[in-house]
């Protein structure tokens, strides 16, 4: 597999984002970037971005869990931010970014008593962590994402992104990421959105991603989706559906959650209102502050 790793130098300066990176081998040769705060014995919290963000995109919710005594970790997915970039989008898969996480959260740091937050791609790989290793979470928080089998048609204006992605000559990830925002973005955070990209050679992670999004019962993901929800519906821990009230490509997936989660029943959830795809982006303290209040509740 041959991978590319973004010069250092392209992260100077990131507005509110003063961590220090730290790295892991995660496998197949590829080292996966983290950055985290608050106390090492803190209940822990595993931010998990999407397409196309990196760890970034939860700067404004880190420093509101720190304060709350939480462990705050956010890696980068591989092909993203700071970790290493496979060049072929064919070096990409569903099953291997759930099992670069996994390396991850459970090999390298070892941790129990999970509190996920997912969104975006984000929920995809982690629901199948918690489905596929239960005993590691204490809790789940689902904000704007899903768990796809390919048994319904995706929404009309995901598939014209997947196509755009496809066919596009350039991919302009700041375009991207402030096509997800209600808010208007500063140019200097625009420009850390785009600075793990050098050029068009480090972008196979977002060119592969929507086309690894199970849209058909035959796709390589179709099955072990499937098993997930299956194991998902029986499970009863605490389950926060914290969506945005805009964002078209995942709302309908907020009140599926709701319904079949066992733990989120007798759970108060959340509206994010006047946020789009990016709630992080929109409206991340409000985020993060929900966060805070499920933790200290269950």
């Amino acid at each position: 597999m041959r991978t590319l790793r973004t010069p250092d130098e392209r992260f100077a300066g990131l507005p509110d984002f003063p961590y220090v990176p730290r790295y892991a081998d995660v496998g197949d040769g590829l080292r996966m970037a983290w950055v985290e705060d608050g106390p090492a014995a803190g209940p822990p919290v595993l931010l998990l971005h999407g397409e196309p963000s990196w760890s970034f995109l939860y700067r404004k919710l880190i420093p509101i869990l720190v304060a709350a005594g939480l462990r705050a970790i956010v890696p980068d997915l591989i092909g993203f931010g700071r970790s290493d970039k496979p060049a072929e989008i064919g070096d990409h898969s569903y099953a291997r970014h759930v099992e670069w996480v996994r390396r991850f959260a459970f090999e390298v740091l070892g941790l129990t008593g999970v509190t996920l937050v997912g969104q975006d791609w984000g929920g995809l790989i982690g629901l199948r962590l918690v489905a596929e290793h239960p005993e590691r979470f204490a809790r789940v928080v689902a904000a704007n994402t899903g768990l796809p089998t390919g048994a319904y048609r995706m929404p009309d204006v995901w598939l014209r992104f997947r196509d755009a992605v496809r066919s596009a000559p350039e991919l302009d990830i700041a375009r991207m990421v402030r096509a997800g925002c209600r808010t208007e973005l500063a140019p200097e955070v625009l420009a850390a959105y785009d600075a793990p990209f050098p050029d068009e050679s480090f972008k196979a992670g977002p060119r592969a991603m929507p086309g690894l999004v199970p849209t058909s019962l035959d796709d390589p993901a179709s099955a072990a989706n499937r098993a997930a929800w299956e194991r998902l519906s029986g499970l009863d821990l605490p389950f926060l559906v914290a969506f945005s009230d805009g964002d078209p490509i995942t709302a309908g997936m907020a009140p599926v959650l709701r319904s079949t989660m066992p733990g989120a029943a007798d759970v108060d959830h959340p509206t994010i209102t006047g946020a789009g795809h990016f709630l992080q982006e929109d409206a991340g303290e409000r985020l993060a502050e929900a966060i805070v209040t499920f933790v200290a509740a269950r």
